[in-house]
């Protein structure tokens, strides 16, 4: 191929040698980049002293650098002397990350800390000097971000590939014969290096509940490792050694014949699992794949749907799921199904994308997307953080990782949605300082010292990963990552989702933000009345609402006023004084005070709430409806919840800065009954895309409920035009506005690139 890289491949051993997952990626991606025209040179070490090993790979790997216009390593252990004394010349480094080494050596057993340490900083030395590093996962690409302080816009995540050829379908009973395995047993099979995070110990535990009530299954385990001998001890004292066998290594062709006499294949790992190459293998030859919610294995079973995903170290899950799969459970793919899974992820693809990976490193320069970080002190599902997650795929050219105060859900929703993630701990008594408390003359010493000291560390990490703009998503993240941002010289842009008033902050917190405000590059308000509430704003703004996903054909309630248990009239949203529930029940009460009409609350409290949530029950029971109310707790799906409601409320008693509930109930095509005061207000047209009633009104209330209640056609008609209301607030046309405030910000047209 013309003007082909000449790269230097540094591996860890060569698969024939030394079977593992690692050695056949590079194997693989060795093979495909010669059938593209590509000649690598291949360094792996040779000896018998980890010593010995270092320096050959040193001396190897400086000879053939002189020939090579970049480095790719695959084990940071043996790049390591190379990279430090420069003995690569001027080939820029790219790196594949296959896991932490540091940390599968603890999993493997290694305890001491000094050791640990050691290997730790010679990864963070190899990793920071990369110019890109290739990763098979986001959620390694998290690990390598969070764990070791690389820049998340030099990694890369490439997928493994599979060789189509060799892993293939076929005849399962000829597979059978050729193996010794009767043709009508059933066959589930794990193959894996048999070390304690691979969970064999688990499976085993599984496998006695299966077999019980499956006695004729066979449970087979291919692979070596230094468990061997304990995992069939294992096997005897559990009494299910006449149903499972260790194999051991086994040849290529035996191991496809494993495959295709399979009815289910198992890996159930227990942590740092990158991907799994095994995982490849197996649909390839079209067999179902049971794993764990491990890293990788959640994204590499991912386009099988959930189905195939149980938690890790859970021997009850995994017996059940592995027990559906041979039962014929129809949350198990087709194997042509399987099959078509594979097909999507060949080693030609894999050498194709990373041969561009290793033109970007030649180069150094050019064109790349707009690098934003986007701050948030929250990882819980909240409406801020929902909009979020909904808006960051569609800002076109833009490269945007989050920067989060807190683990929590948002962290894997981010990861499966292909966005950058890392958690940079705040401490609690900052994190969760309340608005109502920020005063100067009582401001609580831990709260204040605590943000000062998180702004220090955001600041480092800000100057370390030098972004174009950085974008908070929070009241509490405006604050701090405005100090940070500038500390560190970088614009920032605020997305300020709350009123700026005295119903929701003291007077002390409402003049620092308004006075802050103004020294923003741009702000994003949701609604006019949160921008109103700004004030004088000296800094440029627009009004760019939160995006809600629009769902082209719903199941729409208002064709169906009467549902199971009669008509169900439901708040969504979480349990809080503010958002007032107990108005709803007050007025459901007495629209409704007998009859099978049902009232549905569904959320939860988050932030402290759990008193006014007992409270709600107390007044179901005291309004006599407590027999017709339903507390269904935090429900992930809300669409479902929705779909099966007759008409939602929404009864914030105070005005609430958007109401992204309402827009979710109007694109289910619900009938929505609001308070005529924030953003709702902005967004419904009172009789026209649903119906507005004064905050805190529970006569109002009462007589909405049973207008909509009672008319079935009024229902349909507000449904469907409040439908056509919600295209407006698509996560597109959102993220366009958007980029518009971006271009303000940053002072340059729109679509523009910067170098690097």
């Amino acid at each position: 191929m013309p003007d082909a890289p000449r790269p230097l491949v540094l591996g860890m051993g060569r698969f024939e040698d030394e079977r593992g997952g690692l050695n056949r990626y590079v194997q693989e991606l060795v093979a495909a980049f010669e059938r593209a025209g590509v000649e690598p040179a291949v360094v792996v070490p040779t000896g018998s002293s980890l010593v010995r090993r270092v320096a050959g790979v040193a001396r190897e790997a400086r000879a053939a650098a002189r020939r090579a216009d970049v480095v790719d390593a695959h084990f940071a252990v043996y790049a390591a002397v190379p990279v430090v004394l420069r003995l690569l010349g001027g080939a820029p480094l790219v790196v594949h990350f296959h896991g932490p080494w540091a940390a599968e050596s603890r999993a493997a057993g290694q305890r001491s800390r000094s050791r640990l340490a050691a290997k730790r900083r010679l990864e963070r030395i190899v990793y920071r000097r990369a110019e890109e590093l290739v990763v098979l996962s986001a959620a390694f690409k998290h690990v390598l971000v969070e764990e070791y302080g690389v820049s998340p816009w030099r990694v890369t995540v490439v997928p493994p590939g599979v060789d189509l050829d060799r892993f293939s379908p076929g005849d399962r009973d000829q597979a059978r014969r050729r193996l010794g395995v009767p043709a009508d047993t059933p066959v589930v099979l794990s193959v894996r290096r048999l070390v304690p995070r691979m969970g064999i110990d688990v499976l085993l535990e599984s496998w006695r509940q299966i077999a019980a009530g499956r006695p004729d299954a066979l449970l087979v385990v291919v692979g070596e490792g230094p468990l061997r001998r304990s995992l069939e001890q294992t096997a005897h004292t559990l009494g299910i050694s006449g149903s499972v066998r260790f194999t051991g290594s086994v040849e290529e062709d035996d191991l496809v014949d494993w495959y295709r006499a399979a009815d289910v294949a198992v890996v159930p790992s227990l942590e740092l699992e990158g991907y799994g190459l095994v995982v490849l293998e197996a649909l390839a030859c079209g067999t179902p794949v049971v794993g764990t919610d491990v890293l990788g294995l959640r994204e590499a079973l991912a386009p099988l749907g959930h189905g195939l995903v149980v938690p890790a170290g859970d021997r009850h899950a995994l017996a059940e799921r592995v027990g559906a799969g041979l039962a014929g459970d129809d949350r198990f793919p087709s194997r042509e199904r399987c099959r078509e899974a594979a097909e999507e992820r060949s080693w030609d693809r894999v050498a194709s994308t990373t041969l561009e990976i290793y033109e970007r490193a030649r180069r150094r320069t050019g064109a790349r997307p707009l690098r934003v970080v986007y701050v948030d002190h929250c990882a819980r599902l909240s409406g801020a953080e929902l909009s979020l997650l909904r808006l960051l795929p569609w800002l076109r050219g833009v490269d945007p990782h989050v920067i989060l105060g807190e683990d929590g859900p948002l962290v894997p929703r981010l990861l499966a949605a292909g966005i950058s993630v890392e958690v940079l701990p705040m401490a609690v008594a900052a994190r969760d300082l309340r608005r109502n408390r920020v005063r100067p003359s009582a401001l609580p010493l831990a709260g204040a010292w605590g943000s000062a000291v998180y702004v220090g560390r955001l600041t480092r990490r800000l100057r370390r990963l030098r972004p174009d703009l950085v974008h908070t998503n929070s009241l509490k993240a405006a604050i701090y990552g405005m100090v940070a941002a500038k500390l560190a010289g970088i614009p920032v842009v605020w997305h300020v989702r709350d009123m700026i008033a005295d119903t929701y902050l003291p007077s002390p917190a409402i003049r620092l933000v308004r006075a802050l405000s103004g020294r923003t590059a741009f702000v994003f308000a949701n609604s006019n009345a949160t921008l109103a509430s700004l004030a004088d704003l000296n800094s440029p703004s627009s009004v760019v609402p939160s995006a809600v996903v629009y769902d082209p054909a719903p199941a729409l309630a208002a064709d169906v006023p009467v549902h199971e248990n009669g008509v169900r009239i439901g708040m969504v949203g979480r349990i809080a004084p503010w958002k007032g529930q107990d108005v709803f029940l007050r007025a459901f009460a007495r629209a409704f005070p007998d009859g099978p009409k049902r009232a549905v609350l569904i959320g939860a409290p988050l932030f402290g709430e759990d008193e006014y949530d007992r409270s709600l029950r107390v007044l179901a029971a005291e309004l006599g409806i407590d027999g017709r109310v339903e507390f269904t707790g935090f429900r992930e799906d809300v669409g479902s919840e929705l779909a099966r409601l007759t008409c939602l409320v929404h009864a914030s008693v105070i005005p609430e800065p958007f109401g992204q509930v309402v827009l979710e109930g109007m694109g289910a095509g619900l009938a929505v009954v609001a308070t005529a005061a924030g953003g709702p207000a902005e967004i419904i047209g009172d009789g026209l895309t649903g119906l507005l009633y004064p905050p805190g009104d529970v006569e109002a209330l009462a007589n909405a409920l049973r207008r909509v209640a009672d008319d079935p056609e009024l229902r349909r008609r507000l449904g469907s035009a409040a439908r056509e209301r919600v295209k407006g607030f698509a996560p597109d046309v959102v993220a366009d506005e958007v980029l518009k405030g971006y271009e303000i910000a940053l002072g340059r047209s729109r679509g523009g690139r910067r170098a690097s």
